[in-house]
């Protein structure tokens, strides 16, 4: 185990020999851990190999990727949903290996491996490694990768080779996905950080629909693009938009903002504790809900963390019902909580769905507001569970009592120019993808 835890699209079937190297607190209070019986603890653990990205990535769509620059597959932490056999999982990258770089006041987006286009893909643990099974790369309506690239300029980040010092084109099609959720006829849905987004996916892969807020005029995308969400989700943080993606049991999706929005500026969206969740019919393929979710203060998240800024959803999972398992996290922390889906708590169309001040992120205290905020109840705090990896993003139930955990390593990427030597080849941070099973100490469903 890792010392450092904390162009013609196919879906693809590896081999096992390619593939065992793929291998009640309320309101705004501050819950406290439950005491029931013995704590949580460590079950299991299993890591991904191995596996150079230009190999994963050119054996779903050939020659996409001519040089991963020693780069390996990772990121596939970005959300995990149990799969038809138990103990089987589907999960989906991000957009690909990305970083940062200053260059005099800025900090510059790279993309080392601008080929890289995003995929689901299904896992399973099998002793102490992680196999892939299946992998589905995402596509057009045309059969053209989407590619991890952002979309817009001016508002999402300039994009730039590997050294910061070459601009990369945009792409409309881009996606930074998220979250992933499989429907009852065998398709996906899945969250995406640029719109941001809600894709509709098939078995495929293909991109059938990207749901986007109001106002996006995102033009140029060769698929459907439909502009059915709140336009005030146009304000989200750049690189924080949906994150979490859970599908209820009437077949509605939940998506999580990852951190509150910019509303009405900067600087009240840095500092509020105060981010969004949307209800989404896909029988009616319009929003039906919108939901206001409350942090606790950082320090309680992360002890002796300061910046409020650093709170982010990463997952959400449903539980049964209108109940909902909620992870809030920073890089290196993470706790999770039970939240009911209360039709008074719904804010769609109210006040608090605009620009309006006083907004719901500048709100200091939303109970004198008379701002509804959705109740939660802490179920377990991972920084006490010895074993569990840091920047948790997938969280799976499997049973009644068993968290299945799983981190994003970046794909072995830091920020800044150390992140690659002097011939552009990786200098790996040598954090794995890790899968974790968790017990709890009593049933959450």
């Amino acid at each position: 185990m890792n010392p450092r835890l904390l162009r013609r699209p196919a879906v693809v079937a590896l081999p096992l020999t390619t593939a065992l190297a793929l291998s009640v607190v309320m309101g705004t209070a501050e819950a406290e851990p439950a005491r029931h019986g013995s704590p949580a603890r460590v079950l299991s653990t299993s890591t991904l190999p191995d596996i150079p990205l230009a190999a994963f990535s050119n054996g779903l769509l050939p020659g996409s990727v001519d040089d991963d620059r020693d780069v390996d597959l990772g990121g596939i932490g970005s959300d995990l949903y149990p799969a038809e056999r138990r103990g089987e999982y589907w999960t989906v990258t991000d957009r690909g290996p990305n970083g940062q770089i200053a260059v005099g006041k800025d900090k510059r987006r790279t993309f080392p491996v601008p080929g890289f286009d995003p995929a689901i893909v299904k896992v399973r643990a099998v002793g102490d490694r992680v196999e892939v099974l299946r992998s589905i790369p995402l596509t057009t309506a045309s059969g053209a990768p989407v590619t991890g690239l952002p979309n817009q300029q001016g508002r999402d980040e300039a994009p730039y080779t590997y050294d910061a010092s070459t601009p990369l084109p945009y792409n409309p099609n881009g996606l930074d996905t998220e979250g992933v959720v499989r429907d009852k006829d065998g398709g996906f849905w899945l969250v995406d950080e640029y719109g941001p987004s809600l894709v509709h996916v098939s078995a495929k892969g293909r991109v059938l629909a990207r749901h986007v807020p109001e106002g996006l005029n995102l033009t140029g995308a060769d698929y459907p693009v439909i502009e059915s969400l709140p336009s005030v989700f146009l304000k989200r943080k750049t690189n924080r938009g949906f994150e979490g993606l859970a599908l209820l049991p009437d077949g509605d999706l939940v998506m999580a903002l990852q951190s509150p929005l910019l509303n009405p500026d900067k600087a009240s969206g840095e500092d509020s504790r105060t981010t969004r969740l949307l209800r989404f019919s896909t029988r009616e393929n319009r929003v039906t809900a919108e939901y206001a979710y409350r942090f606790d203060p950082v320090g309680v998240v992360e002890p002796g963390q300061t910046k409020t800024s650093e709170l982010k959803i990463s997952s959400v999972v449903a539980l049964g019902g209108d109940r909902l398992l909620v992870q809030e996290r920073t890089d290196k922390a993470s706790r999770l909580y039970e939240v009911r889906l209360r039709r008074g708590s719904d804010i769609l169309g109210s006040r608090w769905d605009t620009t309006a001040a006083p907004t719901l992120e500048q709100l200091d205290d939303v109970t004198a507001a008379d701002a509804p905020v959705l109740g939660k109840r802490l179920v377990v705090d991972l920084n006490t569970v010895e074993g569990v990896p840091g920047k948790i993003e997938g969280v799976a139930v499997e049973g009644s009592s068993t968290l299945v955990l799983l981190n994003d390593n970046d794909f072995g990427m830091t920020d800044g120019p150390q992140a690659f030597d002097a011939n552009g080849r990786l200098v790996d941070s040598d954090v794995d993808t890790t899968l974790v099973r968790v017990r709890l100490p009593r049933p959450v469903r």
